[in-house]
Formats: C-alpha cells, sequence, structure tokens
C-alpha cells in the first residue's frame, strides 16, 4: 500500500486525484494541502503553512503537486527534508525556482516532474520531435489553449514543445502572437488562447510550399492528467534520488 498526500487538494486537479487514489485499492489517500478549508474524502485538508507538520504526521510516501509555482516550490523543499517522494505537475517555475528545486531533490527524494502527465501528450512530443528532425526548413507555429482560469501562459506544455523545437532545431526566435507588419522570419510563433472551460489543447504546424503538416492533441478531461499522476506516484516510490520525466515512468 502506497500512502499518498495530495497538495492543491481542493483545486480542480487535486480534487480529480483524490478522488482516483481514494478509488484504488493499492493506495491510500492520507490527506491534502491547500489554502482553503474544506473537506477532502473524509481526510484531513492541512494549511499550506502547515505542510511540515502535516507531513511527519501522516508520513505519506509520496506528495503529488498541482498548485501554482511559488507554493509549490515550498512544498518540494517540504517533502525532501521530510523524505518523501514528489510527483509535481505545477509549472511556469522560473529558471531560479528551478534551481531550487534541482537543489532540494537531487540526492535526498526521487521525484517525477513533468509538465504534462497525459500519456498522449508525452506520445505528442514524441512525434513532434521526430517531425522537426525532418522539417526544419518548414514555417513553425505552435498554438494551444485553456480554460479561463489557468494562470500561466503559454502553457507549461507548450514550453515544452519549444525546448522540443530548440533542441532539435537550434534556437529561434519566439513571436508571441502578431500585430502590425509581421513579415515572417526564421521564427517560431506562439499563440495561446484563454476561454470557457477548455481543459488543454496543443498543436504544432509545420508548414511549407504547397502543404502543411499539423501535430496535435487534445483533452477532453483533467481526469487524463490525474491518472498520469497516479501512475507516476506508484512507479516514483522507491526510486533513486533524483529528478525524472513522464517519459522514464512511460519508458519511451
Amino acid at each position: 500500500m502506497i500512502n499518498v498526500a495530495v497538495s492543491g487538494a481542493l483545486g480542480r486537479m487535486g480534487t480529480t486525484i483524490g478522488r482516483i487514489v481514494d478509488e484504488a485499492p493499492d493506495l491510500e489517500l492520507v490527506g491534502g494541502i491547500d489554502i482553503r478549508e474544506g473537506t477532502f474524502f473524509g481526510k484531513e485538508v492541512a494549511p499550506a503553512a502547515r505542510i511540515d507538520a502535516f507531513l511527519k504526521e501522516k508520513k505519506p510516501d509520496v506528495l503529488i503537486d498541482f498548485t501554482v509555482a511559488g507554493a509549490a516550490v515550498e512544498n518540494i523543499r517540504a517533502a525532501a527534508a521530510n523524505n518523501v517522494a514528489l510527483v509535481v505537475g505545477t509549472t511556469g517555475f522560473s529558471p531560479e525556482q528551478r534551481e531550487i528545486i534541482r537543489s532540494a531533490v537531487e540526492g535526498n527524494v526521487p521525484a517525477v516532474i513533468s509538465s504534462n502527465f497525459s500519456v498522449g501528450v508525452n506520445i505528442f512530443w514524441k512525434l513532434v520531435r521526430e517531425a522537426a528532425r525532418e522539417l526544419g526548413d518548414y514555417d513553425i507555429e505552435v498554438t494551444e489553449a485553456h480554460h479561463r482560469y489557468k494562470k500561466d501562459a503559454p502553457s507549461g506544455t507548450a514550453k515544452t514543445i519549444l525546448e522540443i523545437l530548440d533542441q532539435e532545431l537550434g534556437e529561434r526566435e519566439k513571436v508571441y502572437g502578431r500585430v502590425g507588419a509581421a513579415e515572417r522570419k526564421n521564427e517560431i510563433g506562439v499563440h495561446a488562447v484563454r476561454g470557457g472551460d477548455i481543459v488543454g489543447d496543443h498543436a504544432v504546424l509545420f508548414a511549407g510550399n504547397f502543404e502543411c503538416i499539423e501535430i496535435s492533441h487534445r483533452a477532453y478531461d483533467r481526469a487524463v492528467f490525474a491518472q498520469g499522476a497516479v501512475r507516476a506516484a506508484r512507479w516514483v516510490v522507491g526510486r533513486d534520488p533524483r529528478i525524472y520525466a513522464m517519459q522514464d515512468v512511460l519508458g519511451i
């Protein structure tokens, strides 16, 4: 039995993850952490400020974090200090925050950190990489769409797409939307859409003369991300103490 705690427990993702964990026969939900008060599948919801005491008391094997960047950094520090493995789906970290996370995790606890835990998105990234290797002379545009409440733009998944393209093609200028005179150069266009309850759409367009190739992924329910995060939680416990990607979990 793997004991699981969830930070951001009362948020959309936290609630979805909590339901999956609570129904799983091989997992035990020991509680949640949030800035708000509420109930969490009959378990304690501790204030975010008490995370260190909560982890010492509940002793989870793994903490799943879907919060915001500033809160996640503190949650990761606390988990590492209490020898709790991590699954982190929070996005929007600055380079400085990423370095803090690396220092906290490396050599202390195993952590799966990914901008997207969907199995399909991880295959999508692989296809984008393969296409970039063959279509590097095509014009490239990246588009993503999310619900009106998403706090970061472009999305973490879109940033991962851009990292893949830079790795395969060399770093190119990124143009975030266009207005006025916008003659195309050797650039990558990036477009973020926010509205309604869109769960998550991502597409990469490779446009050449006389043809276009588009690779896309659309999520219809955030449960797809939650299921991937829970899969990572099962996988990460007992691993060597370092940072892993979702590709490591999937073996791709």
